[in-house]
């Protein structure tokens, strides 16, 4: 047992680089602004020093002004127990255990070191016998009511509490009376259980869904020795970060549902890797027991997550090891796909793609999708794409942005954050990117960061912006009088303008939402720009090559092409257009119309079921490689597992298909992932510093820039705006939840059940004007087709428009979108 234990899952260590508190900043100004005060004194004062020195345990060290005790003496080497105080929340001093002494006037003082700053010429000691004494009296007052249940419970083996008994506790109890007892454990969410026999009250939990998420669903009730952590009544603990709760709770008094009895800390083996569930990238660790994923836990980095994970990303491991995983490559046979072995699958596969050069060249050769691998697998496939001739590919699939916008110029997370205005134009961050969401968050509300944001209904961040304009769908009008508006030019000329672009509404062709992005960059000609795009590495495979090359075809057109006979052969790499496409019957069409159909896919899809074979890839965790976040931070994905039966590497399936055309000369040197990750840095423009040495060297990734990137001197394509809707006729507004049908969410387990399904939500007026009630059917009619849904009043749903949400479960929404069309107009009628 080590002298001074550290709680490492719980309480990971930032690699500083924060951004200026809320306490930093003068009141009322925003960050990069210069207040009158500041200027009138600036002359006379002297300037502040940027370190003070201190003595901790008779060693002198430098902290920084403002720098709490028990972060000052961490830096130095020191640990202090602590069980409340958390270093990315506001300090409470609640637990008493990080008591150090402060040599005062009057002599040493006891003071809690979490919630004291440090000083110049400051005296610390955090080991006499006076304070050792303290703090085994804190834990026997701890271990009073504590069940001493560590053979059952989850944390046993990495729990602080069990730790700190031990180093810090006074090795024996007095206490003998019956413990207080409580019914255990109880649910209260989907995804986590409550122990509150476990609890010490340290306000981990409570502060994080308050402070941090914003979700104040769980707080503490009654009083005295009965007070007690608790949801409120009828309202489960429905956070998207739940989970957080549960990494930070020093003891076990929270447990994961996915995680629980399932292994016990020192059966686990981990290897750290990077979040691609969506293309924040956050990093984590993944934990495996008996080569299975058992659980992710988030890793602090300063530059990106702050160690905070959606639930999402936290839990949909579990699709890795679901029952229909693809084990083997599948051809069709006239019995339908039958599993082969990988020499016959392979032979297919070349086989299809020879006939279709041979019928029509490889103008008549499209590749879609690719933005679900590793930029090893995307470098290699378009490196075939090369060979086979076609410059038609695309790693969106009309659902993202124009690639011209994925190369401007471009601001980390950290700058988005810390800039005096962020503009926001773009999804819901909190459904789509939620750990962006809790930077954006953060930074509004405590650190004077000021968000104008720009969308056709309220989102997760409406409450912390500035501004909130509700823009109508198809016309750029509202965006640029919002952005004339005296004051907000005012505040756009105040600091540094960060832009986060991308699509607010799917039923919104990708031309109108680049008009209104376009709108405001012309507002803010020097800001930089944040893509928002869902895919966890849309950056990566774009700059690999998986975009349209010399005028070829984007996603769109791609699918117009198969469905209209234009193609001979289909290529899909990890995509399901069924699902994924805004137009869900141009997918169909295109499956149907294309000739040849070629898929690479971990489980088998709406899509993939239709193909001519299907070659079984490799999934997260079961590989290694790279990945390229929104800001372009490239970062190491780890194998933790063996993968799951005879499935491969997409870049392995890419280079064997080389292999049998010929064309592997140019690849014949490469011959495992680092190898490739040392040759995209030295092939693909602005990939110079992103070697395997250099990524394996440095803890928060290599940003890359967009240097040599010709798609950077393209304008932006944009589309005219779309024409006014008649008055009878109601917009349709289509976006992403969290929780949907891909396959991460619906093949795991514990969050299948999450997912909230198809649903028409209108403004509550516009229900009355039609005579619609709450709970029941109408029918959606769209220019194409028509869709039933069950009806939902919402308040936050702008008059004349109607939000459903995108890829649920009941009728599909993108029935009645036409990609073709510039927006969605649809009327509501009763049934």
């Amino acid at each position: 047992m080590p002298e001074h234990p550290k709680d490492e899952a719980s309480e990971p260590v930032s690699s500083g680089g924060e951004a200026a508190t809320e306490a930093e900043t003068s009141e009322g100004q925003a960050p990069g602004e210069t207040s009158t005060s500041e200027t009138n004194v600036a002359v006379s004062e002297p300037a502040k020093k940027s370190t003070v020195t201190v003595n901790i345990d008779g060693v002198t060290h430098e902290a920084r002004p403002g720098q709490k005790v028990i972060d000052a003496a961490e830096d130095a080497g020191t640990y202090v127990p602590r069980f409340c105080y958390h270093h990315r929340m506001t300090p409470v001093g609640m637990c008493r255990q990080c008591l150090v002494e402060i040599e005062g006037p009057k002599g040493p003082m006891m003071v809690v070191s979490c919630m004291t700053d440090v000083a110049d010429g400051q005296i610390v000691r955090t080991a006499t016998p006076e304070i050792r004494k303290a703090q085994e009296g804190v834990i026997e007052f701890l271990l009073a009511n504590h069940p001493l249940d560590c053979p059952v419970c989850d944390k046993g083996g990495e729990c602080p509490l069990q730790d700190q008994a031990m180093s810090n506790g006074p090795g024996e109890s007095r206490y003998l009376e019956e413990k207080r007892h409580f019914e255990k454990p109880i649910p209260i969410s989907d995804l986590v259980y409550l122990d509150r026999e476990r609890c010490i009250l340290c306000d981990r939990c409570t502060r994080f869904a308050d402070e941090v998420a914003g979700d104040k669903l769980i707080t503490f009730t009654y009083r005295s020795n009965e007070t007690q952590v608790l949801t409120f009544p009828d309202e489960p603990f429905a956070s998207y970060f739940s989970g957080n709760t549960v990494q930070i709770c020093p003891v076990g008094a929270l447990t994961a549902t996915p995680y629980r009895f399932k292994a016990r800390p020192w059966d686990l083996e981990e290897s750290e890797s990077t979040c691609t569930t969506c293309a924040v990238g956050c990093r984590v660790v993944l934990h495996s027991s008996r080569d299975e994923l058992v659980r992710y836990q988030g890793v602090d980095s300063d530059a990106v997550n702050w160690s905070w994970l959606c639930d999402r990303g936290r839990f949909n491991f579990q699709s890795v090891m679901s029952d229909d995983r693809l084990a083997d490559p599948l051809v069709r046979t006239a019995d339908g796909l039958v599993a082969t072995n990988w020499s016959a699958a392979m032979a297919t596969a070349a086989e299809l793609l020879d006939d279709a050069l041979e019928a029509g060249g490889g103008e008549s050769i499209a590749i879609l999708g690719g933005a679900r691998g590793s930029n090893e697998d995307a470098f290699l496939w378009a490196r075939l794409a090369d060979a086979l001739q076609t410059p038609h590919r695309d790693a969106q699939l009309g659902d993202g942005l124009p690639p011209e916008l994925l190369s401007l110029p471009r601001a980390t997370i950290n700058e988005t954050a810390s800039a005096a205005t962020v503009v926001i134009i773009g999804p819901d961050l909190k459904e789509e990117l939620p750990v962006l969401y809790l930077r954006l968050r953060d930074a509004a509300k405590h650190r004077r960061s000021r968000i104008i944001e720009l969308s056709p209904m309220a989102t997760g961040l409406t409450g912390y912006a500035w501004r909130s304009v509700r823009v109508e769908p198809g016309s750029t009008r509202t965006v640029t009088d919002a952005l004339g508006d005296d004051e907000v030019r005012s505040q756009l000329g105040s600091g540094d303008v960060v832009v986060v672009a991308g699509r607010s509404n799917l039923a919104e062709s990708e031309g109108v939402a680049a008009a209104a992005i376009n709108a405001v960059l012309t507002a803010c000609p020097t800001a930089k720009v944040l893509p928002a795009v869902r895919r966890g590495n849309v950056f990566g495979a774009v700059r690999m090559g998986l975009s349209p090359q010399d005028g070829g075809l984007d996603g769109l057109g791609i699918l117009q092409a198969a469905a209209s006979g234009k193609l001979e052969c289909l290529v899909l790499l990890g995509a399901d257009p069924i699902r994924d496409c805004p137009d869900a019957d141009l997918a169909r069409q295109a499956l149907a119309g294309a000739r040849r159909l070629i898929a690479v896919d971990t489980h088998l899809t709406d899509s993939s079921k239709q193909a001519h074979v299907v070659l079984a890839a490799s999934a997260y965790g079961e590989k290694s490689g790279t990945t390229t976040n929104i800001e372009g931070r490239v970062q190491t994905l780890a194998q933790k597992v063996t993968a799951t039966g005879t499935t491969r590497p997409d870049w392995m399936i890419a280079a064997e298909l080389m292999n049998r055309f010929g064309v592997d000369e140019t690849i014949e040197h490469l011959e495992t992932v680092d190898d490739i990750t040392d040759e995209i840095a030295a092939s693909v423009p602005g990939f110079a510093g992103a070697t395997f040495a250099a990524l394996r060297s440095t803890a928060d990734g290599v940003v890359v820039g967009t240097e040599g990137d010709g798609a950077t001197e393209l304008p932006l394509r944009t589309a005219s705006t779309a024409e006014p809707r008649i008055s009878y006729d109601y917009r349709l507004v289509v976006s992403r939840k969290l929780y949907d049908q891909a396959v991460g969410t619906s093949r795991s387990a514990s969050l299948a059940g999450l997912a909230p399904g198809s649903a028409a939500h209108v403004h509550p007026l516009d229900l009355d004007r039609i005579g619609v009630k709450s709970g029941t059917e109408i029918r959606v009619v769209g220019a194409r087709s028509t869709v039933v849904l069950p009806v939902v009043p919402n308040v936050t749903v702008a008059r004349g428009t109607v939000w459903v949400p995108f890829n649920q479960a009941g009728s599909n929404i993108a029935d009645a979108i036409d990609a073709r069309a510039g927006v969605a107009d649809v009327r509501l009628e009763q049934l």
